[in-house]
């Protein structure tokens, strides 16, 4: 994705580091951030006291990092995926920055067991919507019992 070690290591020196690089993820994030933060609207279950504690989460446990190396360490191509053979479950969030198509996930995916594009949601699906998320954990893990 670009990102630079350097740029992520320096989420750990400092707090509002951290807070900037978690709040400006992407256009839509920081959209629905900045409602809830700076105008005090909600945005689904996205309050600025949900908000801090997230960032707080994340620097009292000195995680930043940790959570930071997918974005530049992995070698692979994220949108690549092909033969994966294991039972494999897909949500499309419409605010996402890649919605997979149904077309690309049978191709990438041998054991797609679910597939379900949903009405709202983004990037950080868990944080804004955290019903409607464990609802497609749920419905995806159930073609496993």
């Amino acid at each position: 994705m670009g990102t630079q070690p350097q740029t992520l290591y320096g989420l750990a020196d400092s707090p509002v580091g951290l807070a900037a690089w978690i709040l400006n993820h992407d256009a839509y994030s920081y959209g629905q951030i900045a409602d809830a933060f700076v105008e005090g609207r909600p945005a689904g279950e996205l309050t600025r006291d949900a908000i801090l504690d997230n960032i707080t989460l994340y620097w009292l446990t000195n995680t930043a990092i940790s959570s930071a190396r997918l974005y530049w360490e992995n070698p692979f191509d994220f949108f690549a995926a092909k033969d994966v053979s294991i039972p494999a479950a897909l949500s499309v969030f419409p605010h996402e920055l890649y919605q997979a198509p149904r077309s690309w996930a049978e191709q990438a995916y041998d054991e797609l067991v679910y597939f379900n594009e949903v009405d709202k949601g983004g990037h950080f699906a868990a944080w804004e919507q955290p019903r409607l998320f464990s609802e497609e954990v749920r419905a995806g893990l159930r073609p496993l019992r």
